[in-house]
């Protein structure tokens, strides 16, 4: 699609090129290319959950191919486990979560994937908690936990979720390219303000989950709270505000927004320029 609207180069067209060329894409042709991945994503789960499930080569079980909605807000959580990125923090509230799965006109859906660094016995806890609850029969038609986190899984679900979410207990985060990988895909970010979020939020471009408030005690309530004020009044309503065709046009704006303004910002271009002027040549 980039190459069509932007040409070939479209990876080294600057920041006015890159947004002019943006905003010449329809919303249709926008929305209908991330279906189309959201789509893909959600064959490659219930293939990758069969699988892990049935043992390889099993017969499908026919449960598993009914897993998820190709056409539901998708929530996408991956990361290396720790105990500052918070993996417990969306079901601080089981109830208000197992609402917002099971909304009957604007479902909710979660995948999780993650890995623990073999020494690190906390994070291995955390991760079994994590793997438990999301077989809970509540939730497994709408959450999904990967088992072995990989570039595999982590392309999936960078190129195709809606929604890409972060949580780490701030000022922990030392960057989170995660988020800036879902930016080019027309994924939308819904972070803490930390890491490279901090820098790349402006208000249009995705949602921010609390603020800049120091020294709080109740920090982790008071995320859960905004993590649930804003999936609620924020990003569901705006995903399922359609037109008669099923186009989220204010959705894709924001999709257009988010892309245009962090892809020009946020790529390795300008990591190895700034590491040469910031540090190399001063020496």
């Amino acid at each position: 699609m980039f190459e069509t609207h932007l040409g070939e180069d479209w990876a080294r067209r600057n920041a006015s090129e890159w947004a002019a060329g943006i905003e010449s894409i329809s919303d249709e042709a926008l929305w209908r290319s991330h279906s189309l991945l959201r789509q893909k994503l959600i064959a490659f789960l219930r293939e990758r959950v069969s699988r892990n499930q049935n043992g390889e080569g099993d017969a499908v079980k026919e449960p598993e191919t009914q897993r998820l909605n190709p056409d539901a807000l998708t929530i996408g959580f991956a990361r290396r486990v720790a105990e500052y990125k918070r993996w417990a923090l969306p079901v601080t509230d089981p109830a208000r979560f197992l609402q917002l799965l099971h909304d009957a006109d604007r479902p909710v859906q979660f995948v999780f994937s993650g890995k623990a660094h073999p020494q690190d016995q906390g994070a291995k806890i955390i991760l079994q908690r994590v793997a438990k609850w999301a077989a809970d029969p509540l939730l497994r038609d709408r959450v999904v936990f990967l088992e072995d986190y990989d570039q595999e899984i982590a392309r999936q679900l960078v190129q195709s979720v809606d929604v890409w979410l972060n949580v780490p207990r701030r000022p922990f985060e030392a960057s989170g390219t995660s988020g800036e990988k879902v930016a080019i895909n027309g994924g939308l970010n819904f972070s803490v303000l930390d890491g490279w979020w901090l820098e790349g939020y402006d208000g249009t471009n995705g949602f921010a989950i609390g603020d800049l408030s120091e020294g709080e005690t109740n920090a982790d309530a008071a995320d859960a709270e905004s993590f649930y004020s804003v999936l609620e009044k924020q990003i569901v309503p705006l995903y399922y505000d359609r037109d008669a065709d099923g186009i989220p046009h204010r959705w894709v704006a924001m999709m257009r927004r988010s892309i245009a303004t962090l892809v020009p910002q946020f790529n390795s271009d300008r990591m190895v320029a700034e590491y040469a002027e910031r540090i190399y040549l001063q020496e």
